[in-house]
């Protein structure tokens, strides 16, 4: 059973410029969303983090959220929660798939995003993995989120010039004597 499994965590990150997080959180399941919000926002305040907090009608409506923030507004990353628990139709299956694809897509595009969003068989499933004093998963969402800020911040500023090739390294052709570079 996945619950009785020991799983490594990274230890939160520490950033030397202060940090701006955005939740965005689908509250269709209130007692589970705040939860979720709970786990986030202590998590950012234990790496000192800053948060603000939205609320959208559903998950399909998350992602778009954030890519407008990213767009519009000035955070360094963001939160995204909620929960679908399977139904009798096929929603369930559009709700989780596009919801993830559509955050794995902006994440991609260099946002930084914690996916926290639930998809759960039942209830009781959620109730567990909401509860910051069990899964935590909303204060791991927003430890993704805080790990993805610092890999940018560490990489941001940083060139790779052009091609494959690094910054300053000439190509050599086969047959050719070495010389001035063709780069």
């Amino acid at each position: 059973m996945a619950a009785n499994e020991q799983h490594y965590t990274l230890p939160l990150p520490v950033f030397d410029k202060p940090v701006k997080l955005l939740i965005v959180v689908a509250p269709y399941y209130r007692d589970i969303a705040d939860n979720m919000i709970a786990g986030a926002q202590a998590t950012a305040a234990a790496a000192g983090a800053s948060v603000d907090l939205i609320e959208v009608p559903g998950a399909l409506e998350v992602p778009t959220a954030i890519a407008m923030a990213g767009r519009m507004a000035d955070y360094d990353g963001f939160v995204a929660l909620g929960c679908v628990i399977r139904g009798e139709t096929t929603h369930y299956e559009t709700v989780c798939n596009d919801s993830s694809r559509a955050l794995s897509m902006l994440g991609l595009q260099g946002l930084c995003i914690g996916n926290g969003i639930l998809t759960v068989e039942n209830r009781p499933q959620a109730e567990v993995r909401a509860d910051p004093a069990d899964q935590n998963k909303g204060g791991g969402a927003a430890a993704a989120a805080l790990h993805l800020i610092a890999l940018s911040r560490k990489w941001a500023g940083r060139t790779k010039g052009i091609g494959f090739r690094p910054q300053g390294e000439s190509i050599r052709i086969a047959g050719e004597p070495e010389g001035p570079s063709r780069a």
